[in-house]
């Protein structure tokens, strides 16, 4: 699954290079050259990751930073700040107004995408390209196949989402309204019982296996995947 990438960065200069080096990494680029925009690109579609600069003409990335952190929409959403500042009292600062990582200025293009992918890989499994297992599942996002003891199940692609969601984030109970911000995205508005659609269909492909159990309703919350 590609990740969409915000990068707010005021110089067009870096903000074409870092988009190019996000790009060739299989990620989207999306650009803003200030907090403006950024915040409008935002209340659009919530990115995967923001590759954030510290000094911007309108608002400082640490504030921003803060701001996105107090919102209950953009809470959880991965920060990496970029910055030419050095002192460990500025990586501090950094860190401390909710940044995941802080890069100082100049960096190769190489590391930054090794920092993507850590962050993404601590804070969103479900973005990683890597294999996943639990009691008998293997999910291969790459391959875009799911089997169980060496027999190949069948899911159509929301339920392949939804299982590797699923899969990333076990024995945590998820509600209709969360599920459908992070398997559909909260830019898109559909009915919440779509999801209790999908759930079936995604029980319906496990059930051959004996392991459609393991995707469990838990009455007035939602659901769990429970591999234990």
């Amino acid at each position: 699954m590609s990740a969409n990438i915000l990068i707010v960065e005021d110089e067009p200069a870096i903000q074409e290079l870092l988009a190019f080096n996000v790009s060739q990494c299989g990620f989207k680029a999306i650009q803003a050259l200030n907090v403006a925009s950024a915040s409008k690109q935002i209340m659009q579609t919530l990115p995967d990751l923001v590759l954030l600069d510290w000094m911007l003409p309108d608002m400082s990335g640490v504030e921003f930073a803060r701001c996105l952190r107090a919102d209950q929409r953009t809470r959880n959403l991965p920060i990496i700040m970029l910055t030419a500042r050095t002192e460990e009292r500025d990586k501090v600062m950094g860190l401390e107004s909710g940044a995941d990582d802080y890069i100082t200025k100049p960096f190769s293009p190489k590391e930054l995408m090794a920092r993507i992918r850590a962050v993404l890989r601590r804070r969103m499994p479900e973005i990683s390209e890597e294999t996943v297992r639990a009691a008998g599942l293997e999910l291969s996002p790459a391959t875009h196949r799911v089997s169980a003891g060496g027999a190949t199940l069948e899911l159509g692609p929301t339920e392949f989402r939804i299982l590797h969601f699923f899969m990333t984030h076990a024995e945590r109970v998820y509600s209709r309204t969360q599920l459908l911000d992070q398997v559909w995205g909260d830019h898109v508005f559909v009915e919440e019982r779509t999801v209790d659609v999908h759930i079936r269909r995604l029980r319906q492909a496990l059930e051959p296996s004996g392991l459609d159990g393991m995707v469990q309703t838990v009455r007035g919350s939602g659901y769990r995947f429970s591999p234990g």
